[in-house]
């Protein structure tokens, strides 16, 4: 009985030391990762619910932080009003305003689940939104949400870092802007949004970016602000071999709902400069003397119809006049670049 009794200890005893190795190695991976997660700063929480029980303390914590120099201020209605789950608010608007430094958008979430229900495109300074259609659609009722702004740093927001194929920095004092060159959107700013993508930028001469493809990005952003429909839209720039700057770009648009009744366009955009020969391997270029006279820069006046609501000037027989009503409408002599610098913009139809 004693050697087996003897037995049964030592089989103790190694049972025991095994428990004990393992005890060890336990304790260490969890002293392990204590020590870690001390080390890793705790990230700070933007998305924070302010309600008469806490908000004592948010001003609290508010007031003890350190923001970066700058303004921010946000215009907004707190009660949106859909007509359906599927269907656009009645009256939901948001403005990014004046005064503010950084373009931002937005995430609706749903407060009781925490689901992203909207995400806004980016609104830059100045802009605002409204027409809002969330991405989820919800049964009939009422819901409390929450919104979180992002306020795009200016890396995000300036494409001065980004240098399209054949960018070069030179100007000519003919030049609108003096600047030959433009960083030019493929899709407009004003439809996508996006600024510093490379993918759709290219080098473009500032007579192709303002008189070749402004028109038409005016011309369906007023349509799709003014109805809410959708257009077909898709710009592809025209390299030859290996050339870094594009010959020119052609621009298609379809407007969706009314099956291309309002917009419907498929154009080509040269890549030129009047008074500039430019050398599309390279992208150099020099003047043209010969050149000269294909600059525009109109001294003359000319009679145009204005909307001072839509910031748009007409020739006295375009269509559109018809549909500006009394209120917004002005008769107006002058040259082009006047109203230009005026803020006023080109009719993307009859094309003054």
């Amino acid at each position: 009985m004693s050697e087996q009794k003897g037995k049964l200890s030592k089989g103790g005893i190694i049972a025991l030391a095994i428990c004990a190795v393992v005890i060890i190695i336990l304790l260490g991976l969890v002293i392990f990762l204590m020590l870690n997660k001390e080390k890793k700063e705790e990230p700070i929480r933007r998305n924070i619910v302010v309600n008469e029980k806490n908000v004592d303390k948010v001003i609290e914590q508010l007031g003890e932080e350190r923001t970066a120099p700058g303004s921010y201020e946000v215009t907004m209605n707190t009660t949106w009003n859909f007509p359906s789950g599927d269907a656009a608010s009645e009256n939901a608007y948001v403005k990014n305003a004046e005064a503010n430094t950084n373009s931002v958008y937005f995430d609706v979430t749903l407060e009781e689940t925490g689901e992203t229900i909207f995400e806004s495109p980016i609104i830059p300074v100045g802009s605002w939104l409204d027409n809002i259609t969330l991405d989820s659609v919800l049964e009939d009722g009422i819901y409390d949400c929450v919104i979180t702004y992002h306020l795009l740093d200016e890396e995000e927001q300036s494409i001065s870092t980004v240098k399209p194929s054949g960018w070069h920095s030179v100007q000519y004092e003919f030049v609108n802007g003096k600047s030959l060159y433009n960083r030019c959107h493929l899709i407009g700013f004003q439809l996508a949004g996006e600024n510093a993508n490379e993918l759709n930028l290219i080098t473009g001469t500032r007579y192709l970016n303002i008189e070749g493809m402004l028109p038409f990005e005016d011309m369906v952003a007023d349509y799709v602000k003014e109805t809410g429909n959708h257009v077909l839209y898709r710009v592809t720039p025209v390299f030859t071999g290996d050339n870094l700057i594009a010959d020119g770009v052609l621009m298609e648009g379809w407007s969706v709902e009314d099956e291309g009744e309002e917009i419907c366009f498929c154009v080509y955009a040269y890549n030129v400069q009047p008074g500039v020969i430019i050398d599309y391997a390279t992208g150099d270029s020099k003047e043209d003397p010969a050149g000269m006279s294909a600059v525009s820069s109109p001294s003359e006046s000319v009679s145009y119809v204005l909307n001072t609501n839509s910031m748009r000037f007409h020739t006295p027989d375009c269509g559109s006049v018809n549909n500006i009503s009394k209120a917004n409408r002005k008769d107006f002599s002058c040259n082009r670049d006047e109203l230009i610098k005026q803020g006023y913009k080109p009719c993307g139809s009859c094309k003054p």
